[in-house]
């Protein structure tokens, strides 16, 4: 009964985790206009500085650039998503489609089975081409912009609360780890689609569900953790050993995401709210010891990531380890690929 309760509270605590990120991006994008206020200091010049000033020609200025501010990509990502992306996609479904089957109606209004058969190939032609020529490169287009802007929202927040980013020591670790992450979480997402299939409806929606939580949870708290240094391997270890809150954290997002239908839409509603959770795993401190059980769901991608890479890059040549299932110290002392192509640019 009291594992019971301690896993509940886990979870409850997670689920409170999360909602703060929206009330957290306020007091973030406050700070951050102090900090930028007073770091324009009005240099006063002596009478002997201000005539030498005056003697000598003006060199134009560069304008310092200025780091930008949270608020402001969290709108750049909801604009781009919803009022770009989205709304094109509602607009093409509710309004261009049944304008254009209310024209072919009218156009051959006197052979209503003729309108009916050219609507019949008209309608997927027009969806396939709108797809394929506007939805698909906007959709990977998106993807590239929104993995950049949700590494300067995650930088800006954990600079102002935590200071300078700790790295990884070596860059070839950096990159094996980065690549090991996103291999791990491509196959943990198709293991959630997997398990989905399985003959017992109910019980393959939830563990879906529960995959999709700690997914999007490690989505969140990725950017922090590899800004401090974590290994992918004490962070798979962190979150499998405090499941509960992990599962609760990623609960709100993984229904969301559930709602709509179509996968397009459902990357839609991810990228517009995923900036809200990265704050709010930059500033939580993740409740821990809910449950002495580790839930170890990664276990058979790690197996399997392994394979891959020792099968196609040998062990001596990506120094890639197996996550350490042990459970981890109660202290609460890194997304890799935006994060390489950001250190590259700087």
């Amino acid at each position: 009964m009291d594992n019971f309760k301690s896993v509940s509270k886990g979870i409850v605590c997670g689920i409170r985790d999360s909602i703060c990120g929206t009330v957290m991006v306020i007091q973030l994008d406050k700070a951050q206009g102090q900090v930028a206020r007073t770091k324009r200091p009005v240099e006063e010049l002596s009478t002997l500085a201000k005539r030498r000033a005056a003697s000598t020609p003006k060199q134009p200025k560069t304008p310092k650039k200025e780091e930008p501010r949270v608020i402001h990509r969290i709108l750049q990502c909801c604009a781009l998503n919803g009022g770009v992306f989205w709304i094109s996609i509602l607009a093409f479904n509710s309004l261009v489609l049944p304008a254009l089957r209310t024209l072919t109606h009218i156009i051959f209004g006197g052979s209503p089975g003729l309108a009916v058969t050219v609507w019949s190939w008209l309608k997927p032609t027009l969806s396939y081409t709108f797809g394929a020529l506007w939805v698909l490169p906007l959709f990977f287009l998106s993807k590239i912009v929104n993995s950049l802007w949700f590494q300067d929202i995650a930088d800006s927040a954990y600079r102002h609360s935590r200071g300078r980013p700790h790295l990884l020591p070596s860059f070839s670790k950096l990159i094996a780890d980065a690549l090991f992450s996103v291999l791990i979480q491509a196959l943990f997402l198709v293991q959630g689609m997997v398990v989905s299939l399985l003959p017992i409806v109910a019980i393959g929606q939830l563990i879906s569900i529960l995959h999709m939580c700690l997914l999007y949870s490690m989505y969140a708290f990725e950017y922090k953790w590899f800004n401090m240094g974590w290994e992918l391997h004490k962070r798979l270890s962190f979150i499998e050993n405090n499941w509960p809150y992990f599962i609760g954290f990623g609960l709100p997002l993984a229904i969301l995401t559930s709602l709509p239908s179509s996968y397009v839409i459902s990357g839609c509603v991810f990228s517009i709210l995923f900036p809200l959770f990265i704050i709010s795993g930059n500033e939580a401190e993740p409740y821990v010891g809910s449950c002495d059980y580790p839930l170890r769901l990664f276990s058979p991608v790690v197996c399997f990531s392994n394979a891959i890479f020792n099968r196609t890059m040998g062990s001596s040549d990506i120094p890639v380890r197996t996550p350490n299932l042990t459970p981890l110290s109660s202290a609460f002392p890194s997304p890799q690929s935006s994060k390489l192509r950001s250190d590259k640019r700087r």
